[in-house]
């Protein structure tokens, strides 16, 4: 795997340089956003340092999503719950807090990996969470419309861009819709971890898409177990808040 280390801290940069490739992956390292917007097109995967000189790495990583889809998690000191929730909302796949143990991290990095396995389709797409047998056939509800092979959803025959991992949420629900999904086992299918019910990525990602979807209906939540696919109103005001 050719991994893309963006760490302007020289002493970091090597210790995760010496660590990945111990694990046979090489490693291209830039200190800076703008070199890493050049050369992420070539990675297959990514660590991310938010404290960078030239650019807020939230917004290295929101310019980093619209060019690439790679796998990537943001390695940092900042660990405010704003900034972790700006992280997962901008499209990191993970988010580790500085100071860590190595072997952690390479452990997450598999995880990631795994999860966000990169299938070569001929729309070029990756990254597709697990498919169900049978679900080919786009699921409905209300005016939500969940293609789960082209990856794609619509509202009201518009379509509406999601993260990845909001997609993988919602295909995972859509899939078996008359199922109630515990967050345990959602976080296992999805993350690839059911132990991290104690974070909040998984709010995160639910919220995100019904604020983007407009449709606050579509994900139902069970009180204390999980969620389950709803259906949304279509009177909802698609730029409304959730």
């Amino acid at each position: 795997m050719h991994a893309l280390l963006v760490e302007d801290d020289d002493r970091m940069a090597q210790a995760l340089s010496t660590a990945l490739a111990q694990r046979g992956h090489t490693v291209r390292r830039v200190a800076r956003a703008l070199d890493a917007l050049r050369y992420v097109r070539e990675a297959e995967f990514v660590l991310l340092d938010l404290g960078l000189p030239d650019l807020d790495g939230i917004e290295l990583l929101r310019r980093l999503r619209t060019v690439c889809d790679a796998p990537l998690i943001v390695v940092t000191a900042r660990c405010e719950e704003r900034d972790i929730v700006q992280g997962l909302r901008a499209g990191a796949d993970d988010y580790v807090v500085k100071p860590f143990r190595m072997a952690e991290l390479m452990a997450r990095i598999d995880s990631v990996r795994r999860r966000t396995g990169r299938t070569d389709t001929p729309s070029g797409r990756s990254g597709a969470a697990p498919s169900e047998p049978g679900q080919r056939t786009p699921v409905r509800t209300g005016d939500v419309e969940v293609d789960l092979a082209g990856r794609t959803v619509t509202v009201a025959g518009d379509e509406v861009r999601l993260t990845r991992r909001e997609f993988d949420v919602l295909a995972f629900l859509a899939a078996r819709p008359d199922e109630v999904h515990s967050r345990e086992e959602i976080l296992d299918r999805i993350w690839g971890d059911a132990f991290l019910a104690a974070s909040r990525s998984l709010d995160v990602h639910v919220a995100g898409i019904r604020a983007k979807t407009g449709r606050s209906g579509l994900v139902r939540t069970v009180r204390g177990f999980g969620y389950q696919l709803g259906c949304p109103a279509p009177r909802e005001d698609r730029d409304g808040a959730p």
